[in-house]
């Protein structure tokens, strides 16, 4: 086991919080999870991940180099949850508010969006940014 703090900021271990589901070892029980293990993905660089988790419908478009781009580009500076609804094992929907903080071209920048997770067959997946 690793002490390596994981990026997503929960304060457990990255190999028993997001590395098992970037590994493809299960996937997130909750809509907080996904969105957690996907930052993760954003700061590892394990764009596939981000595609296997785009609600299936989206995958199709999806622009893996642009993606990639992206997630190299800055350097990653941290996660905050700001408010969970609904999205635990039980639902079928959820919403999280989330901001992450990133810096590019030497400025610290801060994404916030409430995103929309849905689950399919068991499986939590991300589909949209919503308006707040």
């Amino acid at each position: 086991m690793s002490d390596e703090a994981c990026p997503c900021g929960s304060g457990a271990a990255y190999d028993v919080c997001c590395q098992p589901y970037l590994r493809g070892d299960g996937s997130p029980k909750t809509a907080e999870a996904l969105m957690r293990s996907r930052y993760s993905a954003y700061v590892r660089e394990n764009i596939s991940y981000l595609k296997d988790t785009l609600w299936p419908k989206y995958q199709e478009g999806f622009d893996t180099a642009a993606t990639a781009r992206w997630a190299t580009e800055n350097h990653w500076a941290g996660l905050t949850v700001l408010e969970t609804e609904k999205g635990a094992e039980g639902d079928r929907d959820g919403k999280v508010l989330f901001e992450a903080r990133y810096l590019s071209s030497g400025k610290l920048n801060t994404h916030r969006e409430l995103s929309r997770f849905r689950k399919k067959s068991g499986r939590w997946y991300y589909v949209e940014a919503l308006p707040e």
